[in-house]
């Protein structure tokens, strides 16, 4: 009796947003399921970016809903989001390079906190509690990615990987459950790949749903449990990474129908960092 899927923790239904005339994703109707890694892939221009923009609160969609946990998410703005435990990374690495490696991950656990502007500029009780409470929160996000010995050196004078790892903290610190990786392995070298894709593993072993948008089809068909597939903001295949790479239509929208043998190869070739 084949092993029943995960339920899902995210759920997209019809989802589309246009800028004037341009459907940058139209009509994706797709899950992430729970203690999963999915992969949103697709040639430039797909709309992997935008999509996670629409998950995420940046944009808001122009048809279509979003649930997350069975909640209905579709309006909320950002900071809500994060609330409700979706966090995310960037393309770029969008780190403080000149605080410390745990200041940054403090900044990624504040947005748990009660304490307003007016409690910071009084230093009140809240505020001082909040504060004892960023820095923990943030040393168990540095532990998770294990950054915990470079806590106190300026996040800027780490590795390419090492500030990914930062980055990755400063979502963590918020305490997701699901977490959203925009190209994470972009600008690294193999074996900070290998590496990071171990992070990640452990991560989602230790109960965290991850999904991520990659161009680095090793790193995608090496970790990834399913993958979405957008095309002119389209879907246009979903599955498990053996069921997409034989998927003919994915062959045609990466190699233009040239593919040997019928798979989809490393159809990463065909990429940039334009979603």
């Amino acid at each position: 009796m084949p092993e029943a899927a995960p339920e899902p923790v995210l759920e997209v239904r019809d989802l589309g947003i246009h800028f004037g005339g341009l459907h940058a994703v139209r009509d994706v109707t797709a899950s992430v399921p729970a203690g999963q890694i999915t992969a949103i892939i697709g040639p430039n221009g797909a709309g992997k970016s935008t999509f996670f923009n629409l998950i995420s609160g940046f944009y808001q969609p122009t048809s279509g809903s979003i649930r997350f946990l069975g909640e209905d998410i579709t309006r909320l703005k950002t900071h809500q989001v994060v609330a409700r435990g979706i966090a995310r990374t960037f393309q770029t690495t969008t780190i403080y390079k000149e605080l410390s490696v745990l200041d940054n991950a403090m900044i990624g656990h504040r947005v748990r906190t009660r304490a307003g502007l007016l409690d910071a500029l009084l230093r009140t009780g809240r505020e001082r509690q909040d504060e004892q409470g960023s820095r923990a929160g943030a040393m168990r996000a540095l532990e998770r990615v294990g950054l915990a010995s470079q806590a106190g050196r300026p996040a800027g004078a780490l590795t390419q990987e090492g500030q990914k790892r930062v980055g990755i903290a400063m979502a963590l610190a918020s305490d997701p459950r699901l977490l959203l990786l925009d190209e994470p392995a972009a600008g690294m070298n193999p074996e900070e790949t290998v590496s990071l894709m171990g992070l990640i593993r452990e991560l989602v072993a230790g109960g965290l749903t991850v999904a991520l948008v990659e161009h680095k089809m090793s790193l995608v068909m090496g970790l990834a449990d399913r993958i979405l597939v957008l095309h002119h903001g389209q879907k246009i295949a979903q599955g498990t990474p053996a069921e997409v790479s034989r998927d003919p239509t994915v062959i045609e929208a990466y190699l233009g129908g040239h593919a040997h043998g019928g798979q989809m190869g490393q159809p990463g070739q065909a990429g940039g960092s334009h979603a």
